[in-house]
């Protein structure tokens, strides 16, 4: 039975939910929000079930690129229901789903499904350490992009409070926001460092060095630079954790996390 559940059934619940989200620009309706967390939920049960009957036949986890998309899609879309379960009236959703149906559709379409090779002992730990680094801080580079964007726009309608507002789109005050940049920017750099980290252990006890004309390894090694660059400027000027200069960070963080994910789908040979 469990067999049966393909990437269309949660894809598309997921897709209806985000249609259900763009309907707040457009009227109220009283049971919308109920409806939309049941398409949603059920995507994410669907997810759930797919996800386990993959990692229980192959008996591994996290075994090719398309598993490490389908999990972070996973991931976010567990925080899109946390956050839509304590703030139900704001449209987090049109930010959210998005970035989940890219991830669905990047492990369908793009990401390769060419099993990890097999790796046994300290090499074993490592592998699996680095993926789990790269995926917690890719989707904690995602809520920042998302918080970063609804940061920017709640910013722009205070300071034009003489347009008339959009219905429906009753966003999260600017506290909540600076507080979710903040915490996103801290998560992600952490976790992007210790991905970067692992990385560089992984190559030299597989190779002897660091492959350092691996473009993977460029992208990544600017990314850990601009985390340890942005994690200064935080420390040493206080204004950086406020207001849009830590919307402007996560954006930018954002931005070269997909980079790094970019040059990690068009290089065949990274990860073999």
């Amino acid at each position: 039975m469990l067999g049966k559940i393909t990437i269309t059934c949660f894809a598309a619940s997921y897709l209806v939910a985000f249609i259900l989200e763009l309907t707040r620009l457009l009227f109220r309706s009283g049971i919308r929000g109920a409806v939309m967390m049941v398409f949603a939920g059920a995507g994410f049960f669907a997810q759930t079930l797919f996800l386990v009957h993959r990692w229980f036949s192959e008996r591994e986890f996290l075994i090719s690129e398309f598993d490490w998309y389908l999990l972070a899609a996973w991931v976010l879309a567990a925080v899109y229901l946390y956050l839509v379960a304590y703030h139900p009236r704001n449209p987090i959703g049109l930010f959210t789903l998005p970035l989940v149906l890219v991830l669905v559709a990047v492990a369908q379409f793009w990401a390769s499904h060419e099993r990890f090779p097999p790796q046994a002992g300290f090499s074993r730990y490592v592998a699996t350490a680095h993926a789990i680094f790269l995926l917690l801080g890719t989707v904690a580079a995602a809520i920042g992009f998302m918080s970063g964007v609804m940061y920017l726009i709640q910013s722009w309608r205070l300071k034009h409070k003489k347009l008339p507002p959009r219905q429906g789109l009753k966003l999260p005050s600017l506290e909540w926001l600076q507080k979710t940049n903040g915490r996103a920017i801290s998560i992600s750099g952490i976790m992007l460092i210790g991905g970067f980290l692992t990385g560089v252990v992984l190559s030299r006890y597989r190779h002897g060095a660091v492959r350092w004309s691996d473009p993977v390894v460029w992208s990544s090694s600017a990314l850990a630079g601009w985390m340890l660059a942005a994690a200064a400027f935080n420390l040493v000027y206080k204004p950086a954790r406020q207001g849009k200069k830590v919307a402007y960070l996560t954006l930018a963080t954002f931005v070269l996390v997909v980079v790094t994910l970019t040059a990690l789908l068009l290089d065949p040979h990274h990860g073999k």
